[in-house]
This record gives structure tokens, sequence and C-alpha cells, in this order.
């Protein structure tokens, strides 16, 4: 590759590509339920449709996932969409493993929220999704 002014190639990007709210939210939830079918996952990322606005402030995008996985999950009894905040709220901060392997982004995000000790309900789902933490 030819440098750039910088010394740097040409077309190499020096930070992770800015992802908009929306496509957080939905690669989160295609790492959670690849196969859509989770409805508290669908109705999250219909909620999320339209924020085309990039990731930036953190504590905005963390009230706001909360915001919207509280609405749907008031009690915290739904595993997916626990796990599927998790990945977005990692994803958020590593914009970098986007576009990892669906797993390795579950055990990122798990040890990230619960130090790698998630709640009884999530640990069995995980378990019974194949996900390691």
């Amino acid at each position: 590759m030819v440098p750039g002014r910088s010394g740097k190639p040409l077309g190499m990007p020096t930070e992770p590509e800015a992802l908009t709210v929306s496509e957080l939210v939905h690669r989160a939830v295609m790492v959670v339920d690849p196969d859509g079918a989770d409805e508290d996952l669908a109705e999250l990322l219909v909620r999320f449709e339209d924020a085309d606005e990039p990731v930036t402030g953190m504590e905005e995008i963390e009230r706001r996932l909360a915001e919207a996985t509280g609405a749907l999950d008031p009690q915290e009894e739904s595993p997916a969409v626990q796990v599927a905040r998790a990945v977005a709220t990692y994803l958020a901060f590593r914009r970098d493993e986007a576009d990892a392997d669906p797993e390795s982004i579950v055990t990122l995000a798990i040890r990230a929220e619960y130090d790698g000790n998630p709640p009884a309900h999530i640990a069995q789902w995980l378990d019974e999704h194949g996900f390691e933490y």
C-alpha cells in the first residue's frame, strides 16, 4: 500500500468505523438470536430501527439500552434481552469487536457485564445456547 501524509497506508482506518445506534442494537440481537426467534428481541430491534445517529456518549447509550430493555423486560427475567443489552453495551465500548465471532462477543460481554458470574437464569440460558462465559 502507498503511505499517506501521516505515513500510514492509505485506506487503513485509524479507528473503528462509527456504528449507528440501530446498527449496534441489530448486531447485538443477531449475535444473541441469529434465527430471529425471540419476540422480545424483535421488539428491541423495532425500538431502535430509526436510531441512525452514531454511537458516541457511553452514558447516553447505556441509558437508552436500559430504558428499552427495561420496558421489554422490567423484572430482568428474559436472559436473551439481558444478554443482548450486555452485548450492545460491550460493542458500544469496543466497536472494533463488532465483526468478531458471536461466541467471542458474548463471552467478552458477559465477562464485562457480570464479571464472568452472571445470574443463574442467564447462566442457564448461556449454557443452553452453547456460550461460554
